[in-house]
């Protein structure tokens, strides 16, 4: 009989940042989507994956489509589209013309998303599955639910992620906020004014390109957790890019014993 496989503890963490239609999820659309698959131990970047969304239609909190309204039985059947808010498309840069021309099938980037996740997960044992890592991630949370739970693949989502299920049994993905990271490492810092993304990025001397763009925010947020992690573990980050390199202090002693 063969031995049973040990499983691993290397953790895969799930960087990951929305674009959107306007602030809440329960009636803005999810405009674009960047996720970065991690190994937390040393900071690797396994795959990435983005997408923009097709335009697409409300949806009730089940997931079923919004009852469809005719004014008489001789008038065509009418949807509502999801909101697409003038505010929120400009200060991300995203058009509704990119979107129709460039976007995808909402449950085409949804079982990506799946099929992306289950590549990058290690075979461990539950207090080692995949977190998600976002700056202010309850905000994207909350239209990962909604387009997953559009979709029928939020079921699928939460064999995957680490979390729990909250007092109205709803299942609640673990993340780790940079800004609590941040705010836990910087602190004690006065020159800290902000714990904006843009704000921590220049503090920490990290690029931040395209701000505001999926993609862009993933990347400077990946390395925001990157930086703050290699100070608590007394490492520096190599100047090249690649993953974090232990730094040993020798030990010294100012006197001894006679």
């Amino acid at each position: 009989m063969a031995a049973p496989k040990e499983k691993s503890t290397i953790i895969t963490g799930f960087v990951f940042d929305f674009e959107t239609g306007g602030l809440d999820a329960r009636e803005c659309a999810a405009t674009q989507i960047s996720i970065h698959a991690i190994r937390l131990d040393n900071f690797e970047v396994m795959e990435t994956v983005k997408h923009y969304i097709y335009p697409y239609n409300f949806q009730d909190n089940a997931g079923k489509p919004k009852p469809k309204k005719l004014k008489s039985k001789y008038d065509e059947e009418e949807t509502t589209l999801m909101k697409y808010e003038d505010r929120a498309l400009e200060y991300s840069a995203i058009t509704m013309d990119m979107l129709y021309n460039e976007g995808e099938p909402i449950k085409e980037v949804c079982a990506d998303i799946i099929e992306f996740m289950k590549r990058n997960v290690f075979n461990v044992k539950p207090s080692c599955k995949p977190i998600l890592i976002g700056q202010n991630p309850l905000f994207d949370v909350s239209f990962l639910q909604q387009i997953m739970i559009y979709t029928g693949f939020w079921t699928d989502l939460t064999k995957i992620l680490r979390g729990h299920k909250d007092y109205f049994g709803n299942f609640q993905p673990y993340c780790i906020d940079t800004i609590i990271i941040s705010q836990l490492a910087l602190s004690h810092n006065p020159q800290v004014s902000s714990w904006s993304l843009g704000n921590l990025c220049e503090l920490l001397g990290i690029d931040l390109d395209d701000a505001h763009d999926a993609d862009a925010d993933v990347i400077a947020t990946f390395e925001v957790l990157k930086t703050l992690t290699a100070r608590m573990r007394n490492e520096e980050v190599e100047t090249d890019g690649s993953s974090l390199v232990e730094t040993k202090k020798t030990k010294t002693r100012d006197h001894f014993k006679i």
